[in-house]
Order: structure tokens, then C-alpha cells, then sequence
């Protein structure tokens, strides 16, 4: 079975849009997961756009799924991973200005720099994946930072799958089964969406967990947030 991780940046958007705290990011997140979604996953950025540091200590005593915490491994950003102690550390390589995540890690070159915070992050209990494009290289590099599992960024087979072309799926399913022979876990995440998890889940093996945010928080505004994350459980079991 693959978990739902539910990804609440946009909420934070919408709320900071007007200031206040209507959408309430806290109050949403517990009610994600009274609807069924097995984690909660933020990305908070040096700049505070969406979710802020402060929403992330607020957030950690009262979620009772996995909380997985993403982003660029800078001081300030690993600083609050250390105080907050998630069940999962997601490491992504995105510029402070970035819109949205758009590439993996170079494993190759970054090896020393992400075993080092991993070793950190692994003296505190606290569960590592890398971000990572669909590239075996990088797959078979990862598991020599010591991450417990990568995240394969699926924008690729995204834009692919709108435009009807399946066979992009393939080098996920690849690279899915490399991380798995290496004794690594397989997450994945970056515009899935109902219309291409349900493919995706049928031809990834051994996907542990998906993380979902804007697609999932978009169709909500159509579907109510209850009924949408219903259809991702349908897909995923």
C-alpha cells in the first residue's frame, strides 16, 4: 500500500494572500487527517511565502500521522528539523527564489555534503529521503549518502502523461527497482494528480509514499477536500 502525504503549502498561500489566519493551516492539517491522509508534508522556504517556520513548530505537536518536512538543507532550514524532530526529512536542492522544485539532486557531486547532513539528521531519529530525478545514476549514487530513501520527481512523467504518452512512467519503474536492490525506500512527488497517480501507482513498484500538493489542493476547491482525498486513497490501495 502507498501512503498519501498531503502537502499544505497552498493553504499557507491562500492564507497569506490576505493576512489573518483564515485559511487556518493548524486546523486544516488535523482535518486532512481525520480524512484518511496517512502524513502531512511542508516546504518551508527561507523567504516564507507560504509556510512559515512558525507554522512548522505549530504544526508538529498536534499532527498525529508522519510529518515530513522538505527543503534545501541551508543552516536555518536544518536548524528547524533538528528542533522540530518530523518523521521525515525531505532534501531538495531548490533555489531560495525557486517558484517550485524543478530538478533532483546531483548525488554524484553533492555525495560529502548529503552524507553529512544525513548523518546529523540520523543521529536524531529522524528518517532521510533525497529528492532525484528518474535517472539511475543518481539512484544508484543516493545510496552512498546514506539516505534511507529518494524521492523521484515526477513533473517529467507528468507532462508526459498529458500529452498521452505513457511510456514515460518506465524510467520511474526503473529506477524504483534499483533504489529497492540498493535497500532504499521509493517516494514520489511533483504534479501527480488524480487524473495520472492511479497509472503511475499500477507501474511504480515498490512505492512507498507519494506526497501531493497542488493538484490535491486544487481539485479540493472542486471536490471538497474530504471526497478528494477519498479518490487518492481509492487509487493508491
Amino acid at each position: 500500500m502507498t501512503k498519501l502525504s498531503v502537502n499544505i503549502n497552498k493553504i499557507a498561500t491562500l492564507r497569506n494572500a490576505r493576512g489573518g489566519n483564515i485559511p487556518d493551516v493548524v486546523q486544516m492539517a488535523k482535518d486532512i487527517e481525520t480524512f484518511g491522509a496517512e502524513g502531512i508534508t511542508v516546504h518551508p522556504r527561507p523567504d516564507e511565502r507560504h509556510i512559515t517556520y512558525q507554522d512548522v513548530l505549530d504544526l508538529s505537536p498536534v499532527l498525529t500521522t508522519e510529518f515530513n518536512i522538505e527543503g534545501n538543507p541551508i543552516t536555518k532550514f536544518v536548524n528547524l528539523v533538528l528542533q522540530v524532530k518530523p518523521a521525515q526529512v525531505t532534501l531538495v536542492p531548490d533555489d531560495e527564489d525557486a517558484i517550485t522544485s524543478n530538478a533532483g539532486w546531483d548525488t554524484i557531486r553533492y555525495r560529502d555534503f548529503l552524507k553529512e547532513v544525513i548523518s546529523g539528521f540520523k543521529q536524531n531519529g529522524i528518517r532521510s529521503s533525497i529528492f532525484v530525478d528518474p535517472n539511475p545514476d543518481m539512484v544508484k549514487a543516493a545510496v552512498e549518502t546514506g539516505t534511507d530513501r529518494i524521492e523521484l520527481y515526477t513533473e517529467a512523467y507528468a507532462k508526459a502523461y498529458a500529452n498521452g504518452d505513457k511510456n514515460a512512467v518506465k524510467a520511474y519503474a526503473e529506477c524504483a527497482k534499483i533504489a529497492d536492490d540498493l535497500g532504499m525506500k521509493v517516494n514520489a512527488g511533483h504534479d501527480l494528480s488524480l487524473d495520472n497517480i492511479g497509472y503511475f501507482k499500477e507501474q511504480v513498484p515498490h512505492l512507498e509514499e507519494v506526497s501531493i500538493g497542488h493538484a490535491l489542493i486544487s481539485e479540493a476547491l472542486y471536490l471538497g477536500m474530504e471526497k478528494t482525498i477519498g479518490e487518492y486513497l481509492k487509487l493508491l490501495k
